[in-house]
């Protein structure tokens, strides 16, 4: 029977596009990486403006260029990471080794409970920021994407951290139960070292003499 560490096979597996594409983790990874295009990507675009007689373009947001600062460097690490963990999903299965497993889990499971946290401040700071926006001038419809696309990515993000922390406890529960040590496993075919005669093992009755006495004796008549 094949061992399995964190919801895959140790032995490894070709990939299938379709079974990752349907996987409710990739659904939402990609979800997550759309909404952060849109936040960064909108105040990249549209989130600076020009007051008349001012040389310098403003944060669409009050006016505060640390809120917008703040909203494409969340975005644009969000991007990069949804990136990098949907390329280990999809090598996830190939990856024999328990221990490079668990760092994969580990990773995707502490840097979406860090960016769950991250959106949740980026989308306070930009609602606060724009219920104290004048809108006159101001793109209006790019600063309320800005700030909902910011709160979808909270429940994105926090899925993911759910996601994360059940195939580590999963990887826990599946290498406990897999792992057998080699000298302690008694349902081994090939034991590790010799144990001495088994149980129950007696010595031939025919044994040989050790000082060769006894020799031929005819038949007495």
């Amino acid at each position: 029977m094949e061992s399995s560490a964190y919801g895959a096979s140790l032995a490894g597996g070709a990939f299938d596009l379709g079974s990752f594409i349907k996987q409710p983790q990739t659904i939402v990874r990609l979800f997550s990486w759309l909404f952060s295009i849109v936040v960064f990507a909108t105040i990249l675009s549209e989130g600076y403006i020009n007051e008349p007689n001012v040389p310098e373009a403003k944060c669409m947001f009050n006016q505060t260029e640390s809120a917008c600062n703040y909203g494409v460097g969340v975005g644009i690490l969000a991007f990069l990471a949804c990136v990098v963990f949907i390329v280990l999903d999809a090598l996830f299965h190939q990856i024999s080794n328990a221990r490079e497993r668990k760092y994969i889990v580990l990773g995707d499971l502490v840097f979406s409970g860090v960016w769950t946290f991250l959106w949740f401040v980026c989308f306070c700071l930009l609602a606060n920021k724009w219920s104290n926006t004048k809108v006159n001038g101001v793109p209006a419809d790019a600063a309320r994407a800005v700030v909902a696309f910011s709160f979808f990515s909270i429940a994105t993000w926090a899925l993911l951290t759910v996601f994360a922390f059940r195939r580590y406890r999963q990887g826990l529960v599946d290498v406990g139960l897999g792992y057998n040590d080699p000298v302690s496993d008694h349902t081994s075919p090939y034991p590790s070292a010799y144990s001495g005669p088994p149980e129950g093992y007696q010595q031939s009755p025919f044994t040989p003499s050790s000082s060769g006495e006894g020799g031929y004796q005819p038949p007495a008549y």
